[in-house]
């Protein structure tokens, strides 16, 4: 088996979007299921010195995230009918459409928020690292649209050499599931627990 993992580079990614918007048109999404979404996380104040004058801690930063095909994904852990599953050649996790009965434990139980339920069709979508591209030895269509090469893709040991296994704020404790997801952190990352900060654009990433 051969675990694959995604890259994110937080020094390079200003937020523009061109990777979400080109895996809604490769996989025909509406803007209620995106299968990766762009969180814009920020925080800060205005802090008066000493000396009376006045400076900012202010800071923002992007976080490009789609599934992380996790070494103990919860979704599949949860699925009462095994339609959640990860592959066992590539570590990749997918929706068997024809087993999914929409019950959305898997949506539940994801501390990503990755997997939805699509009530039109009857069953959980996600994100499944474009496995049909993989499968042709290209990457997902994610990663090879994203115009500052901000994202990569390949087998774990690869991905771990370009940075570490992602555990910044807005994203969950690693603890928790293991996520194939290594970064480098944007400037000025906020720690998953304690963090100063908050998400700015939550009606787009909900």
């Amino acid at each position: 088996m051969v675990q694959y993992a995604f890259h994110f580079d937080g020094e390079r990614c200003t937020g523009c979007k061109t990777c979400q918007l080109a895996c809604a048109d490769y996989n025909d999404l509406t803007c209620d299921f995106w299968y990766r979404r762009i969180y814009e996380f920020g925080g800060g104040a205005w802090e008066q010195g000493e000396d009376g004058t006045w400076s900012t801690t202010a800071f923002t930063y992007h976080a490009s995230v789609a599934c992380n095909h996790c070494d103990n994904p919860a979704c599949v852990k949860v699925c009462p009918t095994g339609a959640m599953h990860k592959d066992s050649e590539t570590g990749l996790v997918s929706v068997n459409e024809k087993r999914c009965v929409g019950c959305g434990y898997c949506h539940m139980a994801c501390p990503y928020n990755v997997p939805k339920v699509d009530r039109a069709k009857g069953h959980s979508v996600k994100c499944d690292g474009c496995a049909d591209r993989v499968a042709q030895g290209l990457k997902p269509i994610c990663v090879e649209s994203c115009p500052l090469r901000a994202l990569d893709f390949g087998p774990v040991d690869e991905m771990q050499k370009l940075g570490e296994r992602a555990d910044f704020a807005p994203l969950p404790d690693k603890g928790l599931t293991g996520p194939n997801l290594y970064v480098v952190k944007p400037a000025n990352a906020q720690p998953s627990v304690g963090f100063a900060g908050e998400i700015l654009n939550v009606s787009e990433v909900k």
